[in-house]
């Protein structure tokens, strides 16, 4: 592995581009997201399915297959929309900021200044719970600060939340 630092990359958006360091260098969630969000799927397709039968129980065959051939193109759609989801987060530490990076149809790049951060808190849903997850919240002053990291794993959740408050609390003192 070479010691020379490598030429910063750029990404381009609506609002010019930014320097951000080595692509590879992104942090993704974890493939137990991507596990969790196609259960939550499969839950919500099958009661789709079962409302979608007992709608058409009026007896005709043609109300069912058309209702049932509905349902299947939904989550077909839905499937490919949250795989484009999963995969658009990103994260990347840097020297004085956080950088995160979500979205399909609109794409976002939030960056949050170290120093900026109020709060740093780790939440679990019950489906998080159930597939070893965490999701990273950050809070700062600012009125609409959404920025927020799903699908980490809870070590990894507590290592970037101790991090980020460390580095929080050393920029601001310099404030």
């Amino acid at each position: 592995m070479s010691d020379e630092p490598t030429a910063p990359s750029t990404v381009r958006g609506a609002y010019g581009a930014m320097t951000t360091g080595d692509p590879a260098a992104w942090s993704r969630p974890s493939q137990k997201l991507w596990r969790m969000r196609m259960v939550e799927l499969a839950i919500v397709g099958g009661v789709a399915a079962i409302v979608a039968v007992i709608a058409a129980a009026s007896g005709h065959a043609v109300a069912l297959a058309v209702s049932m051939a509905c349902v299947v193109a939904v989550v077909a759609l839905l499937v490919a929309f949250t795989r484009r989801r999963y995969r658009a987060w990103g994260y990347l530490e840097r020297e004085e900021d956080l950088l995160v990076r979500r979205g399909v149809l609109i794409q976002r790049l939030s960056v949050v200044p170290y120093g900026r951060m109020q709060l740093v808190e780790v939440t679990a849903g019950v489906m998080e719970r159930l597939f070893g997850l965490s999701t990273v919240k950050l809070h700062t002053a600012a009125a609409r600060s959404d920025a927020r990291i799903p699908g980490l794993e809870p070590d990894e959740a507590a290592r970037l939340r101790d991090r980020l408050a460390a580095l929080g609390e050393a920029k601001a003192a310099g404030l």
